[in-house]
């Protein structure tokens, strides 16, 4: 009889379909059937040994809370016998625009210890929210849940991961203690979702979600230099291809509505394939070879909100003389999302792992070092430029200049004339702390509010070195160091200024923006333990967005 390995997840939602994600033990028929009649049905496809199903349920109402159930062959697996927690459901869009949208974001999700362990980064603010939903599943929740990167940690692994890899092969060879292959890239996301909570949780609030470095390896796509130094070990093909396998698989499909996913051939080869394996694998492959080959970046419209998930990772340009953050296809391809139908949106978020402004030093220090690197000040410079870059993880939107420049213009052009929404929000992780920063033109700015919100890390730390560094890094004494660093790397003035408008914040944290017609109001908030041994949201900070 098939069992049901890891899932539910709640991917997809609209006004009337979702999508349903499971990985099961065996071939079979996935079903989800909710309570007020509407269901789905797919058949597994098979990937490395692992068996999987996306199901398309259709005919839900707008606006409505359903409940649902997962059946393999008939048999009923969803919810888990015994639950403590309330009847997984499927919140669906409201028909007419008019209603809340709810949006949790953040990123940098470390495993969670054993239940029976001590939690060495504190409590996991994913399960604090768990915790505030099942108390009151009718109350508020995310309409969507946005993970911004590092979902799992494939070069950082846990004492119990270390120990489950060590029983496979000797952690003496390379890569270590980093995973090595598609079967150790599964166990991660096991650790990571079969936390009863975290289960639940992803089993009742849609998610999206996109990579960042970690999820392959740390400075992922640093440079051209750090790419050669990796492909020349034995090790790194394999690390790379499972990846993104991998995250296909786990992460990206999810990601993808009904349309899109019946448009995509590699899933419609996979599903035909008795075994998608090689079939991804050659995907994977060619992703590698050609960046064009594959896009990791989507859309997502709820309401007249609207989502633009930008791939800062695997879309860069290495080459040290066009240097971008994005080739050239999927700047335009962004470009065309960002612009398209503006009036039928009233609020743009821009998804992207990596903050678009930092504190004023780090963005000039950056932008130095990717002058040195590309031999403003010669090749000794440019040596020791390339160090400092893999040394102090200087790969941010800042050490693409001109991919910083024409995301301020793309910005700029979307919250300017009559069809601007009323905010554009960045919306990053990356840096294991939370703050927000707003921009200025140096002639007139776009009509709509315009807005940097960093939310990191979900579960995970940071030292204390790093947190007195980005504290120091706004500071007007280091204002005037990153002048002087852009001097010597003879770097022209950017096209915005921007001051932070709060933070920095440290902790464990959620944001969550909630959006109703032309209104915007943000709330961050903190995971803390409580005495009952199940941790709670504490806000922070709460804020009105619009103008």
């Amino acid at each position: 009889m098939a069992g049901l390995r890891l899932g539910p997840l709640l991917r997809y939602t609209d006004g009337s379909s979702a999508t349903v994600w499971v990985e099961t033990s065996r071939p079979c028929t996935a079903e989800v059937r909710c309570a007020d009649g509407a269901h789905g049905a797919a058949r597994t496809f098979r990937v490395a040994d692992h068996h999987y199903a996306l199901v398309q349920v259709g005919g839900l109402t707008p606006g409505t809370t359903t409940a649902y159930e997962v059946l393999l062959d008939g048999t009923r697996v969803w919810p888990l016998p015994d639950s403590p927690f309330p009847p997984s459901a499927i919140r669906t869009l409201p028909g007419d625009d008019d209603g809340d949208v709810r949006v949790a974001f953040g990123s940098c999700r470390w495993a969670a210890p054993p239940a029976d362990g001590s939690d060495p980064v504190g409590p996991d603010a994913l399960d604090a929210l768990a915790t505030r939903v099942a108390a009151d599943p009718e109350g508020e929740r995310p309409d969507v849940l946005l993970l911004l990167g590092d979902q799992v940690y494939a070069d950082e692994t846990s004492d119990a991961t270390r120990r489950w890899l060590a029983a496979r092969r000797n952690l003496e060879e390379p890569p270590g203690s980093g995973v090595a292959d598609y079967e150790e890239y599964t166990h991660l996301y096991y650790e990571s979702w079969l936390d009863p909570s975290i289960r639940w949780l992803l089993s009742t609030v849609p998610s999206c979600m996109i990579f960042d470095d970690h999820d392959v390896i740390d400075d992922w796509n640093t440079s051209a230099a750090w790419l050669t130094d990796m492909r020349a070990t034995p090790w790194w093909r394999k690390r790379l291809l499972s990846g993104l396998m991998s995250y296909w698989v786990y992460q990206h499909l999810g990601n993808l509505s009904p349309g899109e996913l019946a448009a995509d051939p590699v899933y419609a080869a996979v599903r035909e394939a008795s075994d998608g394996t090689d079939v991804l694998h050659a995907f994977a492959a060619r992703a590698d070879a050609d960046a064009t080959t594959a896009r990791w970046s989507y859309r997502r419209d709820f309401g007249r909100v609207r989502l633009v998930m930008v791939d800062s990772r695997a879309a860069r340009v290495l080459d040290e003389g066009r240097r971008a953050m994005l080739d050239p296809g999927e700047a335009a391809w962004v470009r065309e999302q960002v612009l398209d139908g503006r009036e039928t949106y009233d609020h743009l978020l821009i998804g992207t792992s990596l903050p678009w402004l930092l504190p004023h030093l780090v963005h000039d220090a950056e932008g130095w070092n990717a002058a040195l690197c590309r031999g403003e000040r010669g090749a000794r410079w440019a040596r020791l430029g390339e160090k400092v870059r893999r040394g102090a993880d200087l790969e941010h939107w800042a050490a693409f200049p001109d991919s910083f420049a024409e995301l301020a213009e793309l910005v700029a052009e979307a919250g300017s004339g009559p069809d601007a929404p009323a905010t554009v929000c960045v919306l990053s992780g990356d840096v294991h702390h939370a703050y927000l920063a707003e921009p200025s033109w140096p002639e007139r700015g776009p009509d709509a509010r315009v807005v940097q919100l960093v939310c990191s890390p979900v579960h995970n730390s940071v030292p204390l070195s790093i947190r007195l560094a980005f504290r120091a890094g706004w500071t007007a004494a280091a204002r005037v160091l990153g002048r002087g660093l852009a001097r010597h790397g003879r770097l022209s003035r950017p096209p915005v200024r921007w001051r932070r408008t709060g933070g920095p914040w440290f902790g464990n944290q959620l944001m969550t923006l909630v959006l109703r017609g032309r209104a915007a109001r943000l709330r961050l908030e903190e995971a803390r333990a409580v005495r009952d041994g199940r941790p709670r949201l504490r806000t922070v900070t709460e804020r009105e967005l619009s103008r």
